[in-house]
């Protein structure tokens, strides 16, 4: 059992850390999250261990002993972990392959011998923990949620971010391997075989899905290495998963190009983890197909599942939901790399004032000043790693965070609005592929407002209280109302004088102070 926890000097008491263990048809993991209930969590780390569970059962309709064997020890390796780190609770889950075993007890007899509970879930159940995980992780509130496994696909509705009904279907990726896919690399008749048990099973949600006009999103090792080679394979910018949109095409792509090769080379494909090489294709073809016949363009990666569903139920009281996904997200990593809160509140204060002056010249609309105010929040994190070079520092950390309820050409945009935050004219550069050319002007207009709140809060005392904006053809004129003569400030402000008059059509910026 876990021991109790031995906290590091200076680490927040009330602060707990679980782990949640998923025995799945293919892979077992275990992830452990550090939180404050109701507050912030943070993924702390991760084991997985591919196990194949559901080898064979298809086939004999029991677990196979070695197959059982992996599971166990597996489980062994979770419940040393969460000894030696002192866990404050370990949650071990078991889905289809468990589920689906007349010999399901060769599995769970012996975790609960030595002292551990285990949770068989549902086919509903294990459906409405995904659909949970997609209610806090995306701001769609209605659609379809897809778990595609190596036992089993679950096909579920989202409705107002809760369960709406769904059902498991027999296309997992082990499954539908071993039935049917056996050369190498698969025939053209095996796979048609494959597409017509797609079709048997999936043909009345795929019509329920067209005639609704929703989103799919998408979860699970299938989707998630799908989405990775096709990232590979454009030099895609960000290295994030969650909310990318796989489209058809180049899904169509990326099985052509894995349909193609032997296993051996298939394995090392770049972006594939080479223990999914044997099954990739039957799952992603059971993918196209659905996307084929529902007439969907492109499907929703989701980085997160049934281990995220799980978590929520215990972080959040019911119904499980953050109340506002962007600003949770926003808050949550604000929170793991800390900035003084008042100092924080003065530029996001500014930094609206600034916007809602200018915006006879920019001209952006609530979906900008939103993004201001998230870089607001967000533009010190990179001190947490060291205060030179922190605005780099910032871009790194946000541009490797799958920041939940953002797209990813919002992340870009927010990602070099820290980066520009203090110095430098700012640029798309690299990140061209995920930004239209009007952005360059977004990105300008948008720095110029942070750059000068943060001027304007230089001294970090709050000593400009307000800020009136004049403007006429030539130039822009500040003037702030402070208790006591701001000359940091202004003497910061006037500093970039060139980024306003990039930003704004040539204006020449004017500031002065008024002492109250």
């Amino acid at each position: 059992m876990a021991r109790p926890v031995e906290r590091a000097p200076g680490e927040q008491r009330g602060v707990r850390r679980v782990g949640i263990a998923d025995l799945g048809s293919n892979t077992a993991r275990l992830v452990v999250f550090e939180y404050e209930p109701g507050a912030w969590f943070r993924l702390v780390d991760a084991v997985r261990e591919p196990v194949r569970l559901g080898a064979g059962l298809a086939r004999a309709g029991r677990l196979d002993p070695a197959a059982v064997g992996r599971a166990l020890a597996a489980v062994e390796l979770f419940e040393d972990y969460g000894a030696a780190v002192g866990l404050d609770a370990l949650e071990i889950l078991a889905t289809s392959a468990v589920r689906d075993a007349v010999n399901s007890e060769d599995v769970l007899a012996p975790i609960r011998r030595a002292g551990y509970s285990v949770r068989v879930l549902s086919g509903e159940e294990e459906a409405e923990l995904g659909v949970l995980a997609v209610a806090n992780s995306f701001t769609a509130t209605d659609g379809w949620v897809m778990d595609l496994g190596g036992g089993s696909a679950q096909v579920s509705r989202m409705r107002a971010r809760a369960y709406g009904g769904g059902r498991a279907y027999p296309l997992g990726a082990v499954r539908l391997t071993e039935q049917l896919l056996f050369g190498d690399p698969p025939a053209a008749g095996e796979i048609a075989a494959l597409e017509r048990l797609a079709a048997r099973e999936l043909g009345a949600v795929a019509a329920e899905i067209r005639r609704s006009g929703l989103p799919l999103f998408a979860m699970g090792g299938t989707i998630r290495n799908l989405a990775r080679i096709d990232q590979r394979l454009r030099a895609y910018p960000l290295p994030v998963l969650h909310g990318y949109r796989l489209a058809r095409p180049a899904l169509d792509a990326v099985i052509d190009e894995l349909g193609s090769l032997p296993l051996q080379q298939r394995r090392w494909v770049s972006g594939l983890r080479p223990d999914r090489g044997d099954i990739i294709l039957a799952g992603a073809l059971v993918f196209r197909w659905l996307m084929e016949a529902a007439g969907l363009d492109e499907v929703r990666v989701s980085g997160v599942g049934l281990r995220e569903g799980a978590f929520f139920r215990g972080f959040l009281p019911a119904p499980h939901h953050v109340e506002d996904v962007r600003a949770f997200a926003v808050r949550n990593l604000a929170r793991r790399y800390p900035q003084p809160a008042a100092h924080v509140r003065q530029v996001m204060r500014l930094a609206d004032r600034l916007f809602a002056a200018l915006a006879p010249l920019h001209g952006l609309g609530p979906a900008d000043r939103s993004l201001l105010a998230a870089a607001c929040e967000l533009h010190d994190i990179g001190v947490a790693l060291d205060y030179y070079r922190h605005d780099r520092h910032g871009l790194y950390i946000l541009m490797s965070a799958a920041l939940p309820g953002f797209e990813h050409s919002e992340l870009a945009l927010l990602s070099l609005l820290v980066r520009y935050h203090r110095k430098g004219a700012p640029r798309i550069g690299a990140y061209r592929g995920l930004l239209a050319a009007e952005d360059e002007g977004r990105l300008r207009c948008l720095t110029a407002c942070l750059r000068t709140a943060e001027s304007l809060e230089r001294s970090r005392a709050g000593r400009v209280r307000d800020v009136a904006v004049d403007l006429d053809a030539e130039a822009i004129r500040l003037t702030l109302t402070a208790g006591e003569e701001p000359a940091v400030e202004l003497w910061e402000v006037r500093q970039h004088a060139d980024l306003f008059a990039a930003a704004f059509g040539g204006r020449r910026l004017e500031a002065e102070a008024r002492v109250l």
